[in-house]
């Protein structure tokens, strides 16, 4: 399967465009949409979101991943390998986490060059097109790189930052809830939060932190909205403590 992970959402016309050449050059491979509003403009959120996604998908999954602020500049199209699942997207370390946590790794800079490669929208004229080959088993022009090109040595392994807010308003850390201690407590705008195992351990319209089922710690308010009851956002800072 192919899997879109982007930050330019369902509204407007660059979702189904890149759907549109899924669907010429990968006809018979099913498309996903994984996220469609990972955090605009960032790749690193995004990074610790995407990494801690991907593992579910069995080996041979592509991840055609477009968080690209720098589009038409000279940062690299990169694709990766990690653990049998490829990802296609730019080099601005959005890979990073991936690559970084992945047991066998090998990445490439994407050499082939469409006939049309518009400055704005790679994701349409360079990344989809990659994805549908790497799908059908089609060869790629490309590269080789080291994990030192694509890491980013500066990103810590757990990032202390909200960087997902869902549906229902829970507020997705960057950190592993497997690397925090059992009676950690979070404190994100001002409002400490204790641990729990799942919503109903709380009374409703009381915060809480889990291990949500991707494995990132997660807070929320039961039968609420943590963003709205706390003022959370992506992007805010998180700490924790005893």
């Amino acid at each position: 399967m192919i899997l879109l992970f982007t930050d330019f959402g369902l509204s407007g016309p660059y979702t189904g465009q890149m759907k549109a050449v899924l669907a010429q050059q990968a006809p018979t491979v099913p498309v996903i949409d994984l996220f469609a509003d990972a955090p605009a403009f960032d790749p690193q959120l995004s990074a610790y979101l995407l990494a801690a996604y991907a593992p579910a998908f069995p080996a041979g999954s592509v991840f055609l991943c477009v968080v690209d602020p720098g589009v038409g500049t000279d940062r690299r199209p990169v694709m990766v390998e990690a653990d049998g699942r490829w990802f296609v997207g730019p080099d601005n370390g959005l890979f990073a986490l991936i690559a970084r946590r992945a047991t066998s790794l090998k990445a490439w800079t994407i050499d082939w060059i469409p006939d049309r490669l518009s400055a704005s929208f790679h994701g349409r004229d360079l990344f989809a097109p990659v994805a549908a080959d790497l799908a059908t088993g089609r060869p790629v022009q490309r590269s080789r790189l080291t994990l030192a090109a694509i890491d980013r040595p500066d990103w810590p392994d757990e990032l202390a930052r909200i960087v997902y807010v869902d549906v229902y308003g829970n507020a997705m850390t960057g950190m592993r809830a497997s690397t925090l201690p059992a009676a950690a407590m979070l404190t994100a705008a001002g409002t400490r939060i204790a641990r729990a195992r799942t919503f109903g351990a709380v009374g409703p319209g009381e915060p809480l932190w889990y291990e949500n089922s991707n494995g990132l710690a997660e807070i929320a308010v039961n039968r609420g909205r943590a963003d709205q009851a706390l003022g959370l956002k992506v992007g805010d800072a998180v700490t924790v403590g005893s």
